[in-house]
């Protein structure tokens, strides 16, 4: 199946413009918006599904644990959205799923080094992971042709 082909898509929810970001915003983005016109969208956000609030604390996978910057553990609020979110788009049929870059959830190909200092490291989100692992075919808005 052509990335084109795609009927039912999962996105991440601050791609679409839901206000689910960390900081309160979003990371609407008009290329995906537009890639998803006529298409049945099943918008995620496995950290507000996970229990977390927004806005809430930046948080990064330090040692394969997400931890966030006041140096809580909440690796088990993103493991339980990440299952959420993959349970969402399973029920729904998703064939191919949108996700924001860098994002310690949603992140495809790199991640923030858990130090908060902006480094970025290669690696995958929680959530990221366990839909690639899960057999979905996972893309970032770069990967979406030019319509």
């Amino acid at each position: 199946m052509s990335i084109r082909d795609a009927k039912v898509i999962g996105v991440s929810a601050c791609l679409l413009g839901a206000r689910c970001k960390y900081s309160g915003g979003s990371n609407r983005n008009e290329r995906v918006l537009r890639f998803c016109g006529g298409k049945r969208v099943i918008p995620v956000c496995p950290e507000v599904m996970g229990g977390l609030p927004t806005p809430r604390i930046p948080s990064e996978i330090a040692g394969g644990t997400v931890m966030n910057r006041a140096g809580e553990n909440v690796d088990d609020a993103f493991r339980r959205g990440a299952r959420a979110a993959l349970d969402e788009l399973l029920k729904g049929g998703a064939e191919l799923v949108i996700l924001q870059p860098r994002s310690p959830s949603c992140g495809l190909r790199q991640i923030y080094d858990g130090s908060f200092s902006g480094r970025l490291i290669p690696g995958a989100g929680v959530f990221a992971a366990l839909a690639q692992e899960a057999g979905l075919r996972c893309l970032e808005p770069e990967d979406l042709p030019d319509l």
